[in-house]
């Protein structure tokens, strides 16, 4: 059996990954506000935006939040630790 190498990826916070998809779809990217209070074995990440970008963040339904839980949940379990996000009006 060979070696396999483990590819470098490049580290990023749940932080930096929120704050990026956030400003990725709001009309109001200087407005993203991101805050990360973290514990032992969780962490909760608070999202606020521009009021008038709420509903692009949401969603219809909420699928689009739900499409960013997912995402932090499946980049969460690389770190052990559970990630809750919360979008602040």
């Amino acid at each position: 059996m060979s070696d396999i190498e483990e590819e470098k990826v490049p580290e990023i916070s749940m932080k930096e990954l929120i704050e990026t998809i956030a400003k990725a779809l709001v009309d109001y990217p200087e407005d993203v506000e991101v805050k990360e209070v973290t514990g032992d074995q969780t962490a909760v990440i608070e999202l606020k935006v521009a009021k008038d970008d709420l509903g692009k963040v949401i969603g219809k339904k909420g699928r689009t939040a739900q499409a960013m839980r997912v995402i932090l949940g499946a980049a969460s379990t690389k770190i052990r630790k559970l990630t809750v996000l919360q979008i602040i009006e």
